[in-house]
């Protein structure tokens, strides 16, 4: 990534920054704005007792929106709920195979489902919330809900549903018109903003004598030995050795030689810990304000320190792992366009047997792949949990953070190379007119 010392030279790609920050800026202005109706010291005084719990997870995920309860208190996590559950439906549901199969149109039409689906997701989701809500009351008892009843029901999960659609939007026009993927990015940018409060708090624990400052050190430490590991294992590779025959071109010898087909440990990147926490949190922030004794035991379940939990939380990484690479990557078509360039890896014949061994090189990779996902997003958690530590410093929290930023300066570094690529066909244009 040395190319991107060169940004500041490329005007295209210092509009797609700056509007990137912009949206990503009205994101963070709206986590302000609160939903009418309800007391907000009282809500305060409801999260610091649930403190410890799995609200802590999802005020992460929607960057203390869910704490504040804002227009943007579902986050964006109803979106990933729903393109979820569109990509398994994708496997079941013929029709939805055929669009998947049908290129950019079909893709268009794959999202505009998802959008239509994420909204029936946002408003039962801000409508569960908001019934539980009126059964709730602060740290002194007084009830959070100003006005209860079925107008307040309707109001917030229009409002919360309203705010997730804008989010969607907000995601959609920073992928399109900006630098990085915009979902993920809000997500980074909502864990980043509660750095400062993480920090703030560790601060007032070792002053209040409750947290070691030798276990701060351990924990920097941890943090920054875990960041070096995610850097290391997203740059990792298998690469397999791919021959090439040489050709007779007229009277020249054209052609040849040894190159590589490089297979990334993990192919799937950030979005398996991504779904899974997705899938983790949307039954929590509903069952957390839910008083029915059933749904109180899935909410005992959705302890980030249970065991139970951790065992759920690993098999849906490891799930997610295999699903997602299996759909972005086809060994199959691999197999296919390397025959038809004349490449073939050495000592596998071409066609179905090469396609049958990247296929196998292929699971075996993610299999570590999705292993050390688990380990990253459980481990360090588990650690900070036993240490006392902010939430914050969870291990998914430092991988999507960490995975995010790396993706980002790749496709900043990508628009760098095409420009530099499109000056030099403009200057070989130019010399061959000159001529």
């Amino acid at each position: 990534m040395a190319g991107l010392q060169n940004i500041g030279k490329v005007p295209e790609l210092n509009k797609r920054i700056l509007f990137t920050l912009a949206l990503l800026a009205v994101y963070r202005i709206g986590v302000f704005i609160p939903t009418p109706g309800v007391d907000a010291d009282a809500l305060s005084g409801f999260f610091q007792a649930a403190s410890g719990t799995m609200l802590d997870f999802a005020t992460m995920f929607t960057g203390g929106a869910l704490e504040k309860f804002s227009v943007f208190a579902l986050g964006i996590m109803p979106y990933i709920s729903a393109a979820i559950i569109l990509q398994l439906l994708t496997v079941a549901i013929p029709h939805l195979e055929r669009l998947s199969k049908e290129g950019e149109q079909g893709k268009k039409k794959i999202t505009e489902y998802t959008r239509y689906f994420t909204i029936v997701l946002a408003f039962f989701q801000g409508l569960g919330i908001s019934i539980g809500l009126e059964s709730m009351t602060g740290a002194a008892g007084e009830p959070i809900v100003y006005d209860p009843g079925w107008d307040f029901r309707i109001m917030t999960a229009i409002t919360l549903t309203s705010g997730t659609a804008f989010i969607m939007w907000l995601g959609e026009q920073i992928t399109e018109r900006g630098v990085g993927n915009g979902i993920s990015l809000i997500i980074c940018a909502g864990i980043i903003a509660m750095m400062p409060s993480a920090i703030g708090n560790t601060i007032s624990l070792v002053r209040a004598g409750e947290l070691d400052f030798f276990l701060v050190a351990i924990l920097l430490v941890v943090m920054f030995a875990t960041i070096a590991f995610i850097v290391f294992m997203e740059t990792a590779q298998r690469r397999i050795p791919i021959q090439y025959p040489k050709r007779v071109v007229g009277r020249k010898m054209m052609g040849g030689g040894t190159q590589h087909l490089p297979l990334k440990i993990n192919p799937a990147g950030v979005i398996p810990p991504i779904f899974a926490s997705s899938l983790m949190i949307f039954p929590a922030t509903v069952t957390q304000f839910a008083t029915v004794p059933f749904l109180q035991k899935i909410n005992d379940f959705m302890d980030p320190m249970g065991v139970l939990y951790n065992v759920f939380y690993v098999g849906l990484i490891v799930f997610f792992t295999y699903f997602y690479t299996a759909i972005q990557f086809q060994p199959k078509d691999v197999a296919d366009n390397l025959k038809k360039n004349g490449g073939f890896v050495p000592g596998i014949r071409p066609g179905a047997s090469t396609a049958d061994y990247i296929d196998r090189v292929l699971s075996r990779i993610v299999l570590w792949g999705s292993i050390y996902l688990s380990a990253v997003c459980v481990l360090p958690t588990i650690l900070m949990g036993q240490m006392n530590a902010p939430f914050f410093f969870g291990g998914t929290a430092l991988l999507i953070v960490v995975g995010v930023a790396m993706d980002t300066a790749q496709q900043a570094e990508s628009h760098l190379m095409a420009r530099s690529y499109d000056g030099l066909l403009k200057k070989g244009k130019m010399k061959s007119r000159g001529r």
